[in-house]
């Protein structure tokens, strides 16, 4: 592990969960709206599960809600709330690529029975699959770095 990151505390399992079960309640908010805006254009008939446009619609809509949460802060409502914070292993700011790279190899890590989540139980370094693809980390913050001091 480079020495730029060396100090940061990788996040466990079960908060890394916790974060994603929120950002799943949100982004299923989101693509509710998202779906409602091209209602319109479907003559506000029901969108058949087979339409390659809306596929590709909500997977660029699913992207977007994520990518830009990491790009602008490193962490997504659900990640801020048990203070989680997306980093890049070398210390570099994060990419749009990485960003990319990230929720690419997420989707199989989730679907296949959790096994990317599963496998920082056995990484010395404490990383999922998709963290060591994408070279980033989920880091555990003693405090949320966003809340406000009266």
């Amino acid at each position: 592990m480079p020495d730029s990151i060396k100090n940061a505390n990788p996040a466990k399992l079960f908060p890394r969960l916790a974060a994603l079960f929120y950002d799943s309640l949100l982004l299923l908010a989101v693509l509710f709206g998202a779906t409602i805006l091209i209602l319109p254009f479907n003559n506000g008939q029901a969108i058949q599960a087979n339409n390659p446009f809306y596929s590709s619609y909500i997977f660029i809509v699913s992207f977007l809600f994520f990518g830009w949460f990491w790009m602008h802060g490193g962490q997504t409502l659900g990640m801020r709330a048990w203070r989680l914070r997306l980093i890049r292993i070398d210390g570099k700011h994060l990419s749009w690529w990485h960003a990319l790279l990230r929720f690419l190899t997420a989707i199989p890590a989730i679907l296949l029975g959790g096994i990317g989540y599963w496998w920082l139980l056995i990484d010395k370094e404490k990383l999922a699959l998709h963290d060591r693809i994408s070279e980033t980390m989920v880091e555990q913050l003693d405090e949320n770095p966003h809340r406000r001091v009266k």
